[in-house]
Parts: structure tokens; sequence; C-alpha cells
């Protein structure tokens, strides 16, 4: 269990990475943009993304 949390962690290190290697550009106006959006939206777009991702891990190893 605790090596699947450690491999999932360096997988979205790894994603996370290469956007920033391949757009620097994009994830800067990304950050921007971020910045620039209410906290109480930032709030409930993390919360939704969260959901759908235990769905999804539910469904996957259900």
């Amino acid at each position: 269990m605790l090596s699947e949390i450690i491999i999932a962690l360096a997988l979205v290190v790894t994603v996370e990475g290469c956007l920033y290697a391949l757009f620097p550009n994009g994830m800067k106006k990304v950050m921007e943009q971020a910045l620039a959006t209410p906290v109480s939206t930032l709030r409930i777009t993390g919360l939704i993304a969260a959901f759908f991702g235990v769905v999804l891990i539910w469904f996957l190893r259900g």
C-alpha cells in the first residue's frame, strides 16, 4: 500500500516535471491564471478533482 502511494506521487512529479520542461511558458500562464482565480473557486475545483480521483481509484481497484 505505501509503495503504491509513493509510486503515485512519483508519477505526479514526473508528469508535472515533463509539463514544465516541455511547456514552460504555458505553465507560467497557468500559474498566472491560478493567482487571478478566487480562492473559493480553486477550493471547489480541487475538491471536485479529488472526488473524481478517489472514484476513479475505487473503480480501478474495485
